[in-house]
């Protein structure tokens, strides 16, 4: 049997062109002890810090602590399926997050696995938990309003879209009760909404899902959950995961709005880990980093330039307090890092005063550039009234007589912090909302009952809805009180009170 050398060589060659290595080179190394949510790994000395490591059963790891002899890994499952001596090999990249239209509507953990039972979350897309925030160049300051749909902090603390504005209180204040109003007042905004709960009880978590899907939220919005039994590196990721799937859309140009509940278990899940890893505890024994750790996170809620798209994200961080206690070391920081603060005050909350902001202390450092005109308007000397109101009150519980003047400045201050009063899950129309504030503000509830002005207000807004359709809509078009606009609502509340009037007097006639 004869060879032939040309056809040899050409299967040869074709064998060296389709060659492809088998070789697996991969970074090992041993876990020399595990437990609470931490594993000590000798090899690995190619690895990375935040780079993802797997241990058996398909655990995922990621490098927290890089030493002269070991690793600091903090396990991102079940740090019980791990033992001593297990091989564990580096996957050289960082840790991502599926992102996309897919996760709006889902509830998923911190990794962006389901807990709805939903089935399989499917998107192609995913992004790194942990990227660069914009630069100074990449931004543009916050020049649109974010409504909230609540009266005392779109008049008084107003939110852009871009900004960071902390929600601050005790517990049980009605801090998540502000952010779940604000998600519900993004519909049919085209603003996607991520709530991330850290630390909380699953059955609050579900709760807020039921909420949210009875108000129909859910279609814009994700729900990112590490709850109270979820192991610490779990509950210090998800905050940075939902950053993750709100920059998504930052970067297509769209809006988003995102609320951390809370940072201060954030702030407690690093403190576990750190001390853990035997890192220098300083300050309520919290490491020297905890303020990088919120810092880097808040600093990617932002408003890009027009170059980049103009998307936005806008983020609000709720902190817990301790008796009230802001000036304690978390709640400092992040007051340092955020555009302004709303803080909640428990003595308003059990007097009814809901939501209970304390007008003195809260602030926004954005300001009327994150309001319509009209609420500019209207809204100026709001806060003045309410602090004047607050001292006079204060002077008025002595039991000395009043002048005329100063009971007058006392009534209205009384039927302004019952006009601010909402109740949960009702968030109003900016339009609304600066229709009440100029009634109020210019003396046309000062003849109604304290106990009365809710109704008032009811009643009023109707009559406008639905008699004075065409100044409502008028307003709405031009979102500024012009003469023009000035006029008819002055005239739809002359109108308005001779009706009331007549229905007050039939009331009591009836009576």
């Amino acid at each position: 049997m004869k060879f032939n050398a040309d056809e040899i060589a050409s299967v040869i060659q074709q064998e060296i062109e389709q060659y492809e290595s088998q070789i697996d080179v991969r970074e090992v190394g041993t876990v020399l002890e595990v437990g609470d949510g931490i594993a000590r790994i000798h090899g690995l000395s190619g690895v990375m810090a935040g780079e993802m490591v797997e241990f058996p059963g398909g655990v995922i790891g990621l490098a927290f602590n890089l030493e002269e002899n070991s690793v600091g890994v903090i396990i991102l499952g079940d740090y019980l399926k791990i033992a001593e001596g297990d091989e564990v090999k580096s996957l050289g990249r960082l840790l991502s997050v599926p992102v996309g239209e897919g996760m709006i509507g889902r509830w998923v953990d911190a990794l962006g696995n389901p807990l709805d039972g939903l089935g399989p979350v499917e998107t192609p897309h995913s992004r790194p938990v942990e990227t660069m925030a914009p630069g100074v160049a990449a931004r543009q300051p916050v020049c649109e309003p974010l409504q909230t749909g609540i009266k005392a902090i779109d008049a008084m603390t107003p939110v852009g879209r871009g900004q960071r504005e902390l929600i601050i209180g005790d517990r049980k204040t009605g801090k998540t009760a502000i952010a779940i109003d604000a998600i519900l007042n993004q519909k049919n905004t085209g603003v996607k909404c991520f709530y991330v709960a850290v630390g909380q009880k699953d059955s609050s978590v579900a709760g807020v899902v039921e909420v949210l899907r009875q108000e129909g939220a859910m279609e814009y919005t994700t729900i990112i959950s590490a709850g109270s039994s979820a192991p610490a590196p779990m509950q210090y990721i998800a905050h940075y995961s939902g950053t993750a799937m709100a920059e998504y859309f930052m970067h297509k140009g769209e809006h988003a709005l995102i609320v951390y509940d809370d940072l201060s278990k954030q702030a407690t899940a690093y403190r576990e880990l750190s001390l853990l890893m035997r890192r220098p505890p300083g300050r309520e024994a919290f490491p020297g980093d905890v303020f990088y750790c919120h810092s880097r996170l808040l600093e990617r809620a932002s408003k890009l330039s027009d170059e980049l798209g103009g998307g936005s994200i806008t983020a609000l961080p709720i902190i817990e307090t301790l008796e009230g206690e802001v000036s304690a070391y978390i709640p400092t920081n992040v007051i340092s890092i955020t555009d302004g603060q709303i803080y909640l005050q428990p003595d308003l909350f059990f007097a009814g005063v809901r939501p209970a902001m304390n007008a003195g202390i809260s602030v926004s450092r954005v300001g009327g550039a994150a309001q319509v005109k009209a609420m500019k308007k209207v809204a100026g000397g709001l806060r003045l009234d309410l602090a004047s109101f607050r001292e006079l009150e204060a002077f008025a519980q002595l039991g000395t007589d009043l002048d005329a003047v100063t009971q007058a400045k006392l009534d209205r201050g009384y039927r302004m912090v019952e006009l601010l009063k909402q109740p949960q899950y009702s968030p109003m129309d900016v339009i609304d909302q600066v229709l009440m504030i100029y009634a109020a503000s210019n003396g046309h509830l000062d003849k109604v009952e304290v106990s009365k002005v809710r109704k008032w207000e009811t009643d009023f807004l109707n009559y406008m809805h639905t008699e004075k359709k065409d100044v409502w809509e008028q307003l709405n078009d031009v979102k500024d009180l012009t003469d023009e606009v000035k006029a008819g609502v002055n005239k739809a509340l002359a109108d308005f009170a001779k009706t009331y009037q007549t229905q007050s007097s039939e009331e009591s006639a009836s009576a």
